[in-house]
């Protein structure tokens, strides 16, 4: 079990994290510098917090009051750098077996490295240099590397970062089925939301340098809570939002005033609404928007269109149809099914 509760300020920005991660694959999701790398490099020891404390299986890694900081040496802490930090000097071989304790014997690092070499099919590559590698066989080098230090938890930093997109989707299903036989925590570092919705059961939003509460994955699809989050997890539609009687809110952005399943709660600040569950109104529907077809953006597997509710304050909706399904009409009369309405804090 891995318990984090940091807190670092950096002047214009401050880290503030707390969550608790079991023997799990753990997401850490969030927008690009809201604190995720500095969060891992926190836990392992490359930066130090200002206050808070880190726990890992019981060991204190980090505790500001009791003037505890362990050195990265000493924490088992597995760290995949984003461009994977490999020695530039060393073959794969050499790579892998530095990163074994020099308390091993020569010949446990040779049948330690052989043993993660034939695990991770590197055999090919045991006396080529890093730059000699493709990207996925520096990845799995690194890999190798560190699990040779038999870490407590291992931190991915954007894992697949730097591949291109026709051996990402290969070594996702590689890396998960490595990391199914791995009996710690994993911390997965992404702003990916569908890389970490297929690889985590649970997820840790992160908001210019904030974290959220920790959460299941499907309940940041189906019940984010916040803006930050819904939007995080795809949620396009995001208006301000005000009660409006009993299960009813006022949007003035789309010009409406809404019925929705989800009761008011104290801090809502917005309503959300995924471009998926937007659909054409049927005589009689609740909830039903003139629009304007502004745009039109089509995609590979479906295509998008953008609306202008009439009535409202030029804000747009997002509506996603069947590829080939796109209407003819300019004006197009859409509903908001009361069930798929997220009030969002």
């Amino acid at each position: 079990m891995l318990k984090v509760e940091i807190e670092k300020n950096y002047g214009t920005f401050h880290l503030q994290v707390d969550f608790q991660a079991e023997r799990e694959t753990l997401a850490l999701l969030g927008a690009s510098g809201c604190g995720k790398s500095l969060t891992l490099k926190c836990i392992a020891g490359i930066e130090r917090p200002d206050r808070g404390r880190i726990v890992l299986d019981g060991r204190v890694l980090f505790d500001s009051a009791a003037k505890v900081c362990l050195p990265p040496q000493k924490r088992r802490v597995g760290y995949l750098f984003q461009q994977y930090a490999l020695f530039p000097h060393m073959t794969a071989e050499q790579n892998i077996a530095a990163g074994m304790s020099r308390e091993s014997s020569r010949d446990q690092r040779r049948r330690r490295t052989e043993e993660l070499m034939a695990r991770l099919r590197l055999e090919d590559c045991a006396g080529k240099r890093p730059r000699q590698l493709s990207g996925g066989q520096q990845q799995r080098v690194a890999l190798a590397r560190i699990l040779a230090a038999e870490p407590q938890v291992i931190l991915l930093d954007e894992p697949f970062s730097a591949l291109d997109s026709h051996l990402k989707w290969q070594l996702e299903l590689e890396l998960r089925k490595l990391l199914s036989s791995f009996e710690g925590t994993v911390l997965w570092v992404s702003h990916d939301r569908g890389e970490v919705f297929r690889n985590c059961s649970r997820v840790c939003v992160l908001d210019h340098g904030r974290s959220s509460p920790v959460m299941e994955m499907e309940t940041l699809m189906n019940a984010p809570g916040t803006v930050s989050a819904a939007r995080l997890s795809g949620c396009r539609n995001l208006a301000e939002a005000s009660p409006a009687g009993e299960g009813q809110v006022q949007v003035p952005a789309w010009g409406a005033t809404l019925r929705c399943d989800a009761p008011w709660r104290a801090g809502v600040t917005h309503v959300g609404i995924r471009s998926r569950h937007i659909r054409p109104a049927a005589a009689g529907t609740e909830n039903t928007l003139s629009c304007r077809v502004v745009q039109v953006w089509r995609d590979v597997d479906a295509d998008m269109l953008v609306l202008r509710p009439e009535g409202g304050l030029g804000e747009m909706l997002y509506m996603e149809v069947p590829k080939g399904k796109v209407p003819s009409e300019d004006c197009l009369t859409v509903a908001l099914p009361p069930e798929h309405l997220l009030l969002l804090s």
